[in-house]
């Protein structure tokens, strides 16, 4: 039997045969930007994403798997600015992911929030067998050539708001989303963002999706949500079917 595709492990996208993992939106810098505002917040990010992404590569390795590669979908800083303290904390995470691969196989897609000042190569997009990756915001020819198959972005910050009965409070989880736009197969990887769920992609306005996102709605109304549960990833049906 042909192994699967890819796979939901946590929050993160995981490609079995090109053995590469897939992390969203990190957003380093968003707590010293709550603070900056007022908003009192642990300095806990760079330690919850260590600790996510290494009971991520625990899952990956139990199941035999070995990493290869590792692409970051962009905005792995937040501030549109440059900000020392991003770069110095997303270093951190750069330094435990080393332990696991090596530096050149460490890719990252340049995102809206990303600036050269980081310090490292950004890419717009990056191409592995039928598989593009990039973050979302704009359009690269090269990414929807005829070749691929599968096109990979972040850039969204999907989530769901659920409840179980009308009129009860509602709860927003993480999800990816996963459906066909332009001739090729989209997964939408949600936000590595610990403290902020996500855009709910059930509550999306139209004037709102025009100008942020490169699927049109109309595809996304069609897309299958995945949602992240304390132990698994749950399928929910397409978008268009949420209330």
């Amino acid at each position: 039997m042909a192994e699967q595709k890819y796979e939901f492990i946590g929050k993160c996208l995981f490609f079995p045969v090109e053995g590469i993992l897939v992390i969203g939106d990190l957003h380093i810098g968003y707590e010293e930007a709550l603070i900056e505002s007022g908003i009192l917040v642990p300095e806990m990010q760079v330690k919850d994403v260590i600790e996510d992404l290494r009971k991520i590569i625990k899952k990956i390795q139990d199941e035999k798997h070995s990493i290869k590669k590792i692409v970051f979908l962009g905005d792995v800083k937040h501030m549109f600015s440059w900000e020392y303290i991003e770069k110095k904390n997303f270093n951190k995470i750069l330094e435990f992911l080393n332990e696991y691969v090596k530096e050149k196989d460490i890719v990252i897609i340049k995102g809206n929030h990303d600036t050269s000042e980081l310090g490292l190569p950004l890419k717009n997009y990056y191409i592995e067998n039928d598989i593009a990756f990039l973050h979302g915001h704009v359009s690269y020819p090269g990414a929807f050539d005829k070749k691929i198959n599968f096109v990979v972005s972040g850039h969204l910050h999907p989530s769901v708001t659920l409840a179980e009965n009308p009129g009860v409070k509602k709860e927003s989880y993480k999800c990816f989303l996963q459906g066909k736009s332009k001739g090729k197969t989209f997964i939408v990887v949600p936000s590595f963002v610990n403290f902020y769920e996500g855009i709910p992609v059930n509550e999306y306005k139209d004037d709102f999706w025009e100008d942020f996102s490169i699927i049109p709605r109309k595809d996304i109304l069609n897309f299958k949500v995945y949602v992240i549960g304390e132990d698994k990833v749950y399928e929910f049906g397409k978008v268009g079917e949420l209330n």
